[in-house]
This record gives structure tokens, sequence and C-alpha cells, in this order.
């Protein structure tokens, strides 16, 4: 990959209410074509990761996935326009870990550490959750949380949370 996983977007795609598209997974990678034209180009994806509905396991299951892009826009800038992206599919904000049809978070934008009111980089839970360092390590294992220093795969080894996450069937990263 020509840009350093240290220096990528990282963001985490997720969702358990499929809208429109019929299933989750149409529903991502509708999401994902939009990429591009929001000013945020692919520079690698994950497989689709199946997990259980968190907290509660009896609701839909989740699709996650993660991807990196290349960004010359700002976080802040980014984090507007993952927002706008969501809405654009239906999202709406309610209860935190509540079902919903797209949930973009911005995981890390290149080795930023942020603390404000409106957003927290690198992501404040991400290095918890196997549905997020699982695609991760998928397609940069070698990446570096910039505050914790442990690699992606480090990180999903020690997940704990979301620790039934499985690739729905892996694929080879688009790099």
């Amino acid at each position: 990959m020509g840009l350093k996983a240290d220096e990528a977007v990282i963001i985490a795609l997720g969702g358990n209410i499929a809208g429109d598209f019929g299933s989750s997974e149409a529903l991502l990678e509708a999401a994902l074509a939009r990429f591009a034209e929001a000013g945020l180009p692919l520079v690698a994806r994950s497989s689709w990761w199946r997990s259980a509905a968190w907290p509660d396991p009896t609701g839909q299951e989740y699709r996650n996935g993660v991807v990196l892009v290349e960004a010359r826009q700002p976080p802040e800038h980014v984090i507007r326009t993952l927002f706008s992206l969501e809405a654009a599919f239906g999202r709406e904000r309610g209860a935190r870990n509540a079902a919903r049809t797209l949930d973009l978070d911005l995981i890390a934008h290149g080795r930023t550490v942020l603390d404000s009111p409106d957003l927290t980089l690198p992501h404040p839970r991400a290095h918890e959750r196997l549905f997020v360092m699982g695609p991760l390590a998928e397609i940069a294992p070698e990446w570096r949380h910039p505050v914790l220093g442990r690699t992606a795969a480090e990180l999903a080894a020690d997940a704990t949370v979301g620790l039934d996450a499985r690739p729905v069937q892996p694929r080879s990263s688009t790099r």
C-alpha cells in the first residue's frame, strides 16, 4: 500500500438494520460506494464481520468492517462527513448502542491524538472491540495505536468486547 497504515484515516462501519437495501451488507456496500465522492477515497478494506447485537444479544446481528481512506481534511471535517453519510442512509441517533442502519466511527486520523468535547482520537473504545480490531488486523496488522503503542493484531488478540465477531466470508483486501 502506498499510504502507510499509521498515516491513514481509519473508519469502522457497522449496522444491523438493512433499511431499503435488503441486507446490512448491501447497505454497507452502498455506503462505501459514496466514500470517494465524499472526499474519502478507499486505500484498503476488510471483509465484513458478523457479531451478535450488544449489549442485548437477542437483537438483530451486526455487520462490521474497517476501511483505510486517504483524507486531506482535518479530523473535524472527516467526522462531519461521516455524520452526513450516516444521515443519508437513514441513521437516526437515539439511545447509545441502539440498533442502526449505518454507524461510521472515526477510529484514527493518522497519528493524531485529540480529546475535545466533539471528538476523541483515537476512538476511545475501539481497541477493546474485536469487531473493529479484527477487521483492522486483516488489512493493517502492523497499525500501531497512537496512545497504547500496540498493533492492531495485538489489540485484536486481547479484545474484550464482541468476542463472537467473525468474518462473514474472508476476502482479499483492496490495496
